[in-house]
């Protein structure tokens, strides 16, 4: 009886593993940094396999499976993780032929700023081995400092509903409309059990009062604007607007603008102030 025969060759390595812009594109270069919400093409090569060869007919054929993890700069996976299987057969033309492998992700449009790591392995199904590797690139997103409850940051005014320098001093004409954003974080999820591919779901709702400086309300909107989403990568802050337009005769002073905030999944509550003056 004829057996299939496997030739001794080269450990598994992998080659050339590059990111791009879009499937095909020039290789980026180390330097390069990704913007949330931009799409990364990972791409490699595999060397050194061992074709599986049947002197029946002279057929050869190749069995590689491959893993890639993508994570962010505390570990978390930015994407489920993936893998695949390349079994193909060779032909004589074929014995310079490297087997590629492509991964298309997209940065996720809070994702944090710092370095990301792409972890990516192969198994030679036929000669029994691995190899691994792995690479890193860098993310410039808004940098939103973590809480472990529900607290709004970078809170700051504008002139107008473009973001843009924040106002100081914070000040506005009667009859003018008062802007302020603000990035809220520290929520709780909700985890679905659905898997590698969970997804987490947050629900978010803000409100705004205006005081005197007394204390003394003069205008309130408790439920001003809601959020509410399930994505695999946990959503790390919820970006908020509010907007005032003010009473063309509203007294000239010193005002405070209350921001409510409540985390639809714990429970919770907080509250944020920040002053401004009519003049």
């Amino acid at each position: 009886m004829l057996a299939l025969t496997a030739p001794a060759r080269a450990a598994l390595v992998i080659e050339r593993a590059t990111l791009h812009q879009f499937e095909d594109g020039p290789i980026l270069p180390a330097s390069h940094v990704f913007l949330p919400g931009e799409p990364i093409y990972f791409a490699c090569r595999l060397n050194g396999y061992q074709p599986l060869e049947d002197p029946k007919d002279e057929s050869r054929s190749v069995k590689l499976n491959w893993q890639i993890e993508v994570t962010d700069p505390s570990g978390t996976a930015l994407v489920p993780a993936a893998s695949g299987l390349i079994a193909e057969p060779l032909f004589r033309q074929d014995k310079d032929w490297r087997p590629k492998f492509l991964k298309e992700f997209t940065i996720p449009p809070f994702a944090p700023p710092g370095k990301y790591r792409i972890r990516v392995a192969a198994t030679d199904e036929v000669a029994k081995s691995s190899a691994s590797t792995e690479m890193f690139f860098d993310v410039r997103g808004h940098t939103v400092e973590p809480s472990a409850e529900i607290i709004a940051r970078n809170l700051h005014f504008l002139h107008s509903e473009e973001d843009g320098p924040p106002l100081n001093p914070v000040a506005y004409h009667p009859g003018e409309t008062l802007w302020a954003r603000f990035d809220i974080t520290g929520f709780g999820y909700e985890k679905k059990p659905d898997g590698k591919d969970a997804k987490s779901r947050f629900s978010v709702e803000y409100g705004l009062a205006v005081l005197k400086e007394t204390g003394d309300q003069v205008f309130a909107q408790p439920a001003a604007a809601a959020d509410t989403a399930e994505t695999f990568y946990p959503q790390r802050y919820v970006p908020g607007a509010l907007s005032l337009t003010l009473d063309p005769k509203v007294p000239m002073g010193n005002y405070i603008l209350l921001i409510t905030m409540e985390d639809k999944v714990t429970g919770k509550k907080a509250e944020a102030r920040g002053g401004f003056r009519v003049w």
